[in-house]
C-alpha cells in the first residue's frame, strides 16, 4: 500500500506543477497566486510520498485532505475539478487495493 499511495502522490505533485503555468496562461490567474497554490500542492504531495514509508496512516489522512484541496483548486482552474476527480478516484482505489492485498494470508 505505501508504495501504490506514494506514486499516486508523485504523479499528482507532478500534474499541480504542470496546472501553473496552465492557470496563469489560459486562466489569467495572477502568476505569484498561481506559483503559491500549484508549488504548495507539489510540495504537499512530494512531502506525503516520502512520508508514506514511515507515517502511512498520516499518509492516508493528508493525501485524502489534499485530494479534497486538488478538486477545490477547480474554483482556479477548472481543468482541475476533473483532474481531482481522477486523482480522487485513485486515491480511493489505491487504498482499497492496498488492504485488500495486506489482508490476504
Amino acid at each position: 500500500m505505501r508504495r501504490l499511495c506514494a506514486t499516486v502522490l508523485i504523479m499528482e505533485a507532478i500534474v499541480a506543477g504542470l496546472a501553473i503555468p496552465v492557470a496563469v496562461q489560459i486562466d489569467h490567474a495572477p502568476a505569484a497566486a498561481a506559483g503559491a497554490a500549484g508549488g504548495a500542492a507539489a510540495a504537499a504531495a512530494a512531502l506525503l510520498a516520502a512520508l508514506a514509508r514511515r507515517r502511512l496512516p498520516w499518509t492516508i489522512v493528508g493525501g485524502s485532505v489534499l485530494q479534497a484541496l486538488v478538486i477545490a483548486a477547480g474554483a482556479v482552474v477548472p481543468v482541475m475539478y476533473f483532474l481531482g476527480a481522477i486523482f480522487g478516484a485513485l486515491w480511493v482505489t489505491g487504498i482499497w487495493l492496498g488492504r485488500l492485498v495486506e489482508s490476504r494470508p
